[in-house]
């Protein structure tokens, strides 16, 4: 039994595969015998041995046509195409079935769906496509990484297509008027943006980064503004990606001067950090933004609202006193479908016309543990005969948990007293296998 062991463990593909057809021989006879018995028991050792045997990686271009050419997956994994159909060769995908296909006459891997990375991992730097591939005869699972690399399929896109603005031709020389940048779905280079500002007299573009290297975009005044001369600037920003090629952007933005001499409201911060535990009750205080206003009588009076550029699934998250300032929460806050929260705050004067400063407040998500584990049987060997050797795999089972850290961090165990134990074969996968003799009677 010794030379056994070392053949199954060392032996080549071919020599293995002898094991096969002679079992095959036998079965077809009805042999029966000594012989026949260690036959199949080599043979359940070699499947204890190839159950979990690796991983294969392959890379794949999002948005790649139907039938787009992935890897050769059958001989990559070490299966003869012969064999495919008989041991019930079949791939799992947890969430994307139908974005990749085998087929089984070639075992060519292939895209058989759009494949949309942005849809897929949203902005991540790392995106793939997990799978499992299966075989019966012996049970065998192989996992299989599909990386989706990102292509330069989205442009620059701003908040609003036309920015109004208002602006009192008494504002000074080197003011900076805040605007909206535009975002980019695509990743890397493909989302590293370059702005510009189209040619005139009075305004530059201003780029700043903040601690959290966010640019910030400003409009800078270059000279006085004189209402009587030009009441109204249009100005055209353009965003540039870093694609190959180069996608683009553009806002409009409108300037109507004031010939109104007021201030504006500022905040007592630009920037406002809070932090918030996920699943934080309706009415849980999360900041209290404060603005004032240099004027005086009701054109100091300030009334705060959220920012028309934001989100409809932030507005329902949160609520803003227009008074006091308090922002509270409101709905259902849950780390797992957004972990930061960016809110743009208004304070308005009630002046005529009114002016309004602006402020940011990011709202930061902790996780708590309030995800069960979950556990899915992916294959189950049924029925285990009373004679199955030691280490006779009966099922593979998958444990995930949607938490983050320590909350998601899983140890799977048995009850007591089973003649079954538990082997990892991959990260979360677990392989139950017979631990002890089974006795039916």
């Amino acid at each position: 039994m010794r030379n056994s062991n070392y053949f199954l463990k060392f032996g080549s593909r071919q020599e293995r595969h002898s094991i096969w057809k002679r079992l095959a021989r036998v079965f077809s006879r009805r042999e029966e015998g000594p012989g026949a018995r260690r036959l199949l028991f080599s043979l359940l050792l070699l499947s204890v041995w190839e159950t979990g045997s690796g991983q294969v990686h392959y890379s794949v271009l999002e948005e790649a046509k139907h039938g787009t050419f992935v890897g050769r997956i059958a001989q990559d994994l070490g299966l003869e195409l012969a064999e495919l159909v008989p041991r019930l060769f079949r791939v799992a995908s947890k969430g994307h079935r139908d974005l990749l296909e085998v087929n089984l006459q070639n075992g060519i891997l292939f895209v058989n769906s759009r494949i949309d990375r942005e849809e897929l991992c949203g902005r991540s730097a790392e995106c793939s496509i997990h799978l499992e591939v299966i075989v019966d005869r012996p049970l065998q699972v192989f996992h299989v990484e599909v990386e989706v690399k990102d292509i330069n399929d989205n442009q620059p896109v701003f908040p609003v297509a036309v920015k109004k603005l208002f602006i009192y031709e008494s504002r000074p020389p080197g003011s900076r008027i805040p605007l909206e940048g535009a975002s980019d779905a695509d990743i890397g280079a493909n989302s590293l943006l370059t702005y510009s500002l189209n040619s005139n007299d009075y305004f530059t573009l201003d780029i700043k980064r903040n601690d959290d290297n966010i640019k910030s975009l400003g409009l800078v005044l270059r000279k006085v503004l004189d209402f009587e001369d030009t009441p109204e600037h249009h100005l055209l920003v353009t965003a540039v990606d870093g694609g190959k090629p180069e996608l683009t952007g553009t806002t409009q933005v409108k300037i109507t001067i004031l010939d109104v001499n007021d201030n504006a409201p500022e905040f007592e911060r630009t920037v406002y950090r809070v932090s918030l535990f996920e699943n934080a009750p309706n009415g849980t205080l999360a900041v209290i933004v404060n603005a004032s206003d240099l004027d005086e009588g009701v054109n100091k009076d300030i009334v705060y609202s959220f920012n028309t550029d934001m989100s409809a699934d932030t507005l329902l998250k949160f609520h803003l006193d227009p008074v006091s300032g308090y922002i509270s929460v409101k709905g259902n806050i849950d780390f797992e479908e957004t972990k930061l929260y960016e809110i743009q705050v208004d304070a308005t004067d009630k002046g005529t016309p009114p002016m309004t400063g602006h402020c940011t407040v990011l709202v930061e998500i902790l996780d708590t543990n309030d995800n069960v584990p979950e556990l899915v049987i992916k294959s189950l060997s049924l029925p285990v005969l009373e004679d199955a050797p030691l280490g006779t795999v009966i099922a593979l089972i998958s444990v995930s948990d949607r938490d983050s850290g320590a909350n998601g961090q899983l140890t799977c165990t048995l009850s007591p007293r089973v003649p079954f134990k538990l082997v990892s074969t991959f990260k979360n996968y677990y392989s139950l296998v017979l631990d002890s003799a089974l006795d039916r009677e």
